[in-house]
């Protein structure tokens, strides 16, 4: 079952910043999908429902960018 996961991330400054948080959740083989908008400071992630948001969160701030959970449905 999918999960969809959204994030408040704060310190990417361009597309380049959020296109490196992209890439690092969907290396990671639980994550389907996700879309990151620097502009915007948030981070959509659909899920297999096979890994937990608090494991998103450490992810995201191994890249060097603080993040904390929005919202999951």
């Amino acid at each position: 079952m999918t999960e969809t996961l959204k994030f408040q991330i704060e310190g990417m400054t361009c597309g380049g910043c959020s296109g490196r948080v992209k890439g690092v959740l969907e290396s990671n083989s639980n994550v389907e999908s996700a879309t990151v908008s620097h502009e915007n400071n948030i981070g959509t992630v659909i899920t297999n429902g096979q890994i937990s948001a608090s494991e998103l969160v450490k992810i995201i701030e191994q890249t060097g960018y603080s993040a904390a959970i929005s919202s999951s449905s």
